[in-house]
């Protein structure tokens, strides 16, 4: 084989991607080879070209995102490929997410702005499914008082969603597109359930609920804010590392 030449090595870089089963680098890619024989980075940039020329008209193709190049079934297969697996793909709630979407477009931004905004109180289960699936992470604390954590979204994230960088993220006016118009209701003639108005009967007048934004509104409101996103995190780091070797108060324990 013949490392010189891209379309040699287009071969063995997919036999790379099949073979690893997740995003890799150019760096990464480099490292499986031995130093003197190791190609360049533009080599494998041009060989990479030539593994996605060589996948137009197949089945799958040569995807970057945010953790590197990847080999992924082309997305107007999913709904058959799909049949493979008998588990029932994972459904998120509303409150999932709206707000993995306001700390995409908002990040960093803490769980009680998220609150501020959605008009109701964030589930910790959410959150806590957030960090475990490495979707976000926390990126350093609000100087304000409480310290509350300041998250962000991860490459994890990227990769997940087909992502390269955040720039990709689409614009709210199309979110806002997607959200279906809520439907008109006669209250009137709507039957109420016979279970149902016993048990109003029987507790007498409800309780008014605590108003909700809706995600249309969620959306608005995010249009309306400052523009751009930010995406380094570094300037953070340094403040992070020294808040870990400070011992912790009962205060920030709260929280």
């Amino acid at each position: 084989m013949n490392l010189s030449d891209p379309k040699d090595l287009a071969s063995l870089l997919e036999a790379f991607l099949l073979a690893s089963g997740k995003p890799m680098s150019i760096e990464r890619m480099a490292e499986l080879f031995d130093e003197l024989e190791r190609p360049s980075p533009s080599l494998l940039r041009k060989a990479l070209e030539v593994l996605d020329k060589s996948c137009k008209g197949r089945a799958f193709e040569l995807k970057e995102v945010a953790s590197g190049y990847r080999l992924q079934v082309r997305e107007r297969f999913s709904p058959w490929v799909g049949r493979l697996w008998e588990e029932r793909p994972q459904r998120y709630s509303r409150a999932f997410l709206e707000t993995l979407v306001l700390i995409a477009y908002r990040q960093p931004i803490t769980r009680g702005e998220i609150e501020d905004i959605r008009g109701v109180a964030v589930n910790s289960q959410i959150v806590k499914t957030l960090l475990e699936r490495e979707w976000v992470r926390v990126v350093g604390h609000r100087d304000v008082p409480g310290r509350p954590a300041m998250f962000a979204t991860t490459k994890q994230f990227l990769d997940h969603f087909n992502l390269k960088n955040l720039d990709e993220l689409p614009p709210l006016a199309v979110l806002r597109e997607m959200e279906p118009e809520p439907q008109q209701v006669d209250v009137e003639e709507a039957p109420v359930p016979a279970a149902l108005q016993a048990r109003a009967d029987l507790e007498g007048e409800p309780e008014t609920p605590r108003e909700q934004t809706s995600f249309r509104s969620l959306l608005a409101e995010l249009d309306s804010m400052e523009t751009g996103l930010k995406t380094d995190f570094d300037d953070l780091r340094d403040e992070t590392e020294r808040e870990e070797d400070q011992p912790v108060s009962d205060e920030d324990r709260r929280y």
